[in-house]
């Protein structure tokens, strides 16, 4: 059977629902394919579930610093159950509800390229169908887990972001191999969730390497203290597990081998490409779709194909996906009415995208590091204040510790890149946001009154540390 849209999306994650969503407001039909469950991983095993199991551990610390609050045991069943609530016990028909009020059809199915403006798509029900589209073909399939050739590592079954947010217990023993987002943020919530030996091995020199490395100085006191053993420079040798979901063995170049009930690798992703047809029109298998910045790929001349979210590598962030989906859809309807497109300027990731660690401390950041401002060649100067030295900081609990950076465009007195470490920052990161992205000058940003006493009265300490 052969279907006809005007649209066709392979990916019904965040992304994807969003290019499908504009699409159609802009007049067009659209069609959209997932294999698994829609609604993709950020509802289902990543974002959402993973900060469900966090939330708990975020309110111990508050409790912790806050005299006259005590603790009582964690109840793990409950933080598990509430995590399963979140995903609607993996139940995705809520989304393809959504999906066919849009109104947008539903193919589950693995679909893939069959050509220019054709996707072919292997029923879950064993059948086939030929979808071809009259405008464009969008890939939103995001990425997967990157396992490291260890030797004996994918044959132990280890964890990944997969596992770890959908799992049915905690593990007395955890081995973590990375020491990015994925690391940190679960390493710390099957700890504080009862874990009783956790060890993250990385392969660097500090956590959370592509940040300031005050923030993962701090993250990396507050993991001593909860009693998570940090290890720099070490990388697993070899990776034993003899009989399946038995014990693991994880040997080191030097000292006894680590004992675990489960390891975790969070070492990165890879493009979900891999087998997505794109050799079918002339495209590497298993690379990531170079895009320009309306979201088309650069590679195909007739300009049909588009790519949003993990699989164009330029934002690896849900909410980056959505943002170039909501671009993307807006784009191909544009242009099938035969609109003329203003000249466009960078995304929104060209300024650098927002991003939390959901820790104790949260880690939030937008824009360009000291190191990265410095390599693209701005004149810079770098601000620095302790948080705790704020009243709404120290008004939050007994031994609150953090520190903001803005790094500064001298030449234009901007802000190019915006960081705070410290306990219940995220809600701090849009306001930096806003003023990155808007390049608000910093005369003008001084005139935006923080209330007293919050947190947010880091932004005029800041400033004043400036100068102004």
């Amino acid at each position: 059977m052969a279907d006809e849209f005007d649209v066709i999306v392979i990916g019904a994650g965040p992304a994807g629902e969003n290019v499908v969503d504009r699409a159609v407001r802009g007049g067009l039909t659209a069609a959209i394919v997932e294999e698994r469950l829609a609604g993709g991983e950020c509802a289902f095993w990543a974002c959402v579930p993973s900060k469900a199991l966090l939330r708990p551990v975020d309110l111990i610390g508050d409790v912790k610093r806050s005299p006259g609050l005590s603790l009582g045991p964690v109840d793990v069943a409950a933080v598990l159950a509430r995590r399963d609530e979140t995903v609607s016990h993996f139940d995705d028909s809520g989304q393809v509800r959504w999906i066919e009020s849009v109104p947008a059809e539903f193919f589950r199915g693995r679909g893939r390229l069959d050509g220019p403006k054709r996707v072919r798509v292997a029923m879950e029900d064993g059948g086939e169908r030929l979808l071809t589209a009259r405008h464009a073909v969008v890939l939103a399939t995001g990425s997967v887990p990157a396992i490291p050739a260890i030797p004996g590592l994918a044959e132990a079954e280890p964890w990944t972001s997969h596992e770890v947010t959908a799992t049915e217990s905690v593990p007395e023993r955890l081995v973590v191999i990375g020491g990015g987002v994925v690391a940190c943020e679960m390493a710390q919530a099957m700890h504080g969730l009862g874990a009783r030996q956790t060890t993250v091995l990385v392969r660097g020199g500090e956590l959370l390497g592509r940040m300031e490395p005050f923030a993962g100085e701090l993250l990396a006191d507050s993991f001593a203290e909860s009693g998570i053993d940090v290890r720099y420079h070490v990388e697993a040798t070899r990776v034993e597990r003899p009989e399946r979901g038995g014990k693991v063995t994880v040997h080191l170049p030097e000292g006894p081998p680590l004992e675990a009930d489960e390891v975790l690798v969070a070492t990165g992703r890879l493009p979900a490409t891999g087998d997505l047809g794109l050799s079918t029109v002339g495209l590497p298998d298993g690379k990531p779709v170079e895009v320009d910045d309306s979201l088309r790929a650069t590679a195909i001349s007739d300009g049909w194909l588009y790519a949003v979210g993990d699989v164009n590598w330029r934002a690896l962030l849900t909410h980056m996906g959505k943002y170039q989906a909501r671009v993307c859809g807006d784009v191909i309807a544009a242009r099938a009415r035969g609109d003329e497109l203003s000249q466009m300027r960078d995304l929104a990731d060209g300024y650098g995208a927002p991003q939390v660690v959901f820790t104790d401390p949260q880690i939030c950041a937008v824009g360009r590091t000291e190191a990265m401002a410095r390599a693209d060649g701005f004149r810079v100067r770098v601000v620095d204040y302790d948080m705790g030295e704020v009243t709404g900081g120290y008004l939050m609990g007994e031994g609150y510790r953090g520190q903001a950076r803005a790094v500064v465009d001298e030449d234009r007195k901007v802000l190019l890149g915006v960081t705070f470490a410290a306990p219940g920052a995220a809600d701090l990161l849009h306001s930096a946001t806003i003023a990155v992205t808007g390049e608000v000058p910093l005369d003008r940003l001084w005139h935006a009154v923080p209330c007293f006493p919050t947190v947010s009265e880091i932004w005029l300490r800041l400033l004043e540390a400036y100068g102004l």
